[in-house]
């Protein structure tokens, strides 16, 4: 676990595998963002994406996902943002996503000692090293020294 002291702008990271799946592609779709490309094989392969895709939502679920289950994840009190999203590549079924990172920013909080704040640029790519989805992501993040308080 990294803590607010632990964390240095500048470090960056690779790391995590999902496979994403049509099953759950149409799963999270029909649940959260019931369109034709993200639900039904035959209406996607119409689509201007010529098959089915994730959504972009889901895409995002997966990406915390991944950051979640990071062994060296930060040790986060809450998110606060997420700035700067742009889905760049659709999420295919077969596709193997990884997050590369940058800690782009950290401050103390002005209002709380034990806790700052680390903002982080995230980019998802799939297994042929192509960019689906960035953003910054900020955090609210506790410091070591109140950890036992």
């Amino acid at each position: 676990m990294q803590y607010y002291e632990d964390v240095e702008v500048g470090s960056t990271a690779t790391f995590g595998e999902y496979e994403v799946t049509a099953e759950e592609i149409k799963s999270f779709a029909e649940t959260y963002d019931p369109q034709p490309f993200h639900t039904d094989e035959e209406a996607a392969a119409e689509s201007m994406f010529g098959g089915l895709v994730a959504s972009g939502w889901h895409t995002m679920a997966m990406c915390m996902r991944l950051t979640a289950e990071r062994p060296d994840a930060l040790a986060a009190l809450a998110g606060v943002a997420a700035d700067n999203l742009r889905w760049v590549n659709p999420v295919r079924p077969g596709d193997r996503l990884s997050l590369r990172t940058e800690v782009i920013e950290k401050r103390p909080s002005s209002s709380h000692e034990d806790r700052g704040y680390v903002t982080t640029h995230v980019e998802a790519v799939n297994q042929d090293g192509e960019t689906v989805v960035r953003f910054d992501a900020t955090a609210l993040v506790k410091r070591r020294s109140y950890d036992d308080q």
